[in-house]
């Protein structure tokens, strides 16, 4: 297990607990059960005082933990018959960026996503999540495969942001992004996005511009990464708590503000702790989400998802 800064005392109290165990299985006869019940139920109370109420920037060091499920996992666990489907038909493929066509409850779809990579190699190869316009216009290219098809898309957003190098600003990244978001207010299928980790700047709202936007429950979403908010407005990178505070981009924020239609539970202690459960969470809510959206008109369908998003924040604006 991998803990962040604010669990340190936790994982003193469970290295504690592991290490009498290990002292047991070595020594023979040695009775320490007692003493590591004990510590564990330290632990599992101080695991629920620490979650009970985390503040808007524990949020975000729990929505980047290395160890959360990525795309690749919840692609494995929730969809058959997966064929990734790659390139742009322009210049490249982008690895930060998966997609194909699957079946999700034996339903063909088209998913989409963001996947960082889970250990250095493999995050090198993706770019930490953060795509190129390549990446953005593979999207383009699935969704418009789905639109003809007639197949609903899952997107599943996991991204710091899109990729800010001198490269992709010279293939158009800014241009690729904007694509990507006027692509998902233009398909007449059911558009699903679920915000896994991090939702980052406009690499996410070109894949989260959907019918229904659901949220774990210690992701994030905003305009801009905290840090890079300080820096901006404080000049100063560390006022990065303060920074989340002032942009409410918790999952709990966001559902008050309606950028967010549903919240998904984690198991106490973050997705980390339970991958397989959060997965199955996942999974259920995209079932219940799709079921309640009505594809019979397609125009209906596009009006309605244009309508939402031109809503949002229409009612602060009135008061």
């Amino acid at each position: 297990m991998n803990y962040l800064d604010f669990e340190k005392p936790l994982a003193e109290i469970e290295g504690k607990a592991e290490e009498l165990r290990a002292m047991a299985r070595r020594e023979e006869g040695m009775d320490v059960e007692e003493q590591a019940a004990a510590l564990d139920k330290k632990a599992s109370d101080m695991l629920r005082d620490l979650y009970k109420d985390l503040t808007p920037w524990r949020k975000c060091q729990v929505a980047r933990h290395a160890d959360r499920p990525h795309c690749k996992d919840y692609i494995e666990a929730l969809f058959t018959e997966y064929t990734p489907l790659a390139g742009d038909r322009n210049f490249a493929d982008d690895q930060a960026i998966m997609g194909g066509l699957a079946r999700f409850n034996d339903t063909p779809v088209v998913v989409i996503g963001h996947e960082k990579g889970s250990d250095t190699k493999t995050r090198i190869e993706r770019n930490f999540g953060m795509a190129r316009p390549e990446g953005y216009r593979k999207a383009v290219r699935l969704m418009d495969l789905a639109d003809r098809f007639n197949l609903p898309v899952i997107t599943l957003v996991d991204t710091p942001g899109a990729y800010p190098g001198k490269g992709a600003e010279e293939r158009g990244q800014s241009e690729a992004i904007a694509r990507s978001t006027e692509k998902c207010l233009q398909i007449g299928v059911p558009l699903i996005s679920v915000i896994i980790g991090e939702g980052g700047s406009g690499g996410a709202v070109a894949f989260a511009t959907a019918d229904k936007v659901a949220m774990l429950e210690h992701s994030v979403y905003s305009v801009i990464t905290p840090e890079g908010c300080a820096s901006i407005l404080w000049k100063d990178s560390e006022k990065m708590r303060e920074a989340a505070e002032a942009m409410r981009l918790t999952a709990q924020d966001l559902r008050q503000l309606n950028v967010c239609d549903l919240i998904i539970d984690e198991p106490l202690g973050g997705a980390q702790r339970d991958k397989q459960g959060t997965i199955a969470n996942v999974g259920k809510a995209i079932e219940g989400l799709l079921a309640g959206i009505d594809s019979a008109n397609r125009a209906a369908l596009i009006a309605k998802r244009r309508k939402k998003f031109l809503d949002i924040g229409s009612k602060g604006l009135a008061a």
